[in-house]
């Protein structure tokens, strides 16, 4: 058992909980498009995270040290996705249920993972602090991972759920587009939180 699992699992599920982008394309999905429609996000959430995670585990951490313009690029990058992403949420057409088609797919959120900046640097913190190397490596290694696929799976169900209440409340297209517009503006805070 790692020595410090309470406190590995509060820091997880209080970062993975907090508004980030991962989070707020969730409710939005939710909102629009129901929890079934979501589920791709929800997967590429939660497998790319926690494969993000073993990756900075088992090395990446030690790329970044030495060559720390990686993360600013990976930063950037992810910064121009939120702001494309951004834009697809705030002027998505409004047409029938039937036809619509949730914009998030499995694939782009799962690749998503590794230039969510928000993401990038709560699995830095965790591997640096919750993993000790030398004869705990591996089992330390194994409890983080688990913890981030726990948190992860809790996380991105919680604002999944949050978007689908507030549907409940959507009684005209003025709504939805204000909530739209929202949502668009929350990513579009996350990218200035990731500079300051």
């Amino acid at each position: 058992m790692h020595p410090e699992l309470l406190s590995l699992f509060l820091f997880m599920l209080g970062t993975g909980c907090s508004p980030g982008p991962n989070n707020i394309v969730a409710s939005y999905s939710g909102f629009n498009f129901g929890i079934m429609k979501t589920i791709p996000h929800m997967l590429g959430v939660i497998l790319g995270f926690t494969l993000m995670v073993s990756v900075l585990n088992f090395g990446l951490i030690n790329i970044f040290k030495i060559y720390p313009l990686l993360q600013e690029i990976l930063k950037i990058s992810g910064s121009i996705f939120l702001v494309y992403l951004a834009y697809k949420i705030a002027f998505s057409k409004n047409i029938d249920k039937e036809q619509k088609q949730n914009p998030v797919k499995f694939f782009e959120t799962f690749l998503f993972q590794f230039l969510n900046p928000k993401g990038v640097i709560v699995g830095i913190i965790c591997v640096s602090t919750y993993v000790e190397s030398g004869v705990n490596f591996l089992n330390h290694s194994i409890w983080v991972i688990s913890v981030s696929f726990i948190c992860a799976i809790i996380s991105i169900n919680f604002w999944t759920l949050i978007g689908k209440f507030l549907r409940k409340f959507a009684t005209n297209e003025k709504f939805i587009k204000l909530f739209n517009y929202a949502m668009s503006v929350l990513l579009l805070g996350c990218i200035a939180t990731f500079y300051y």
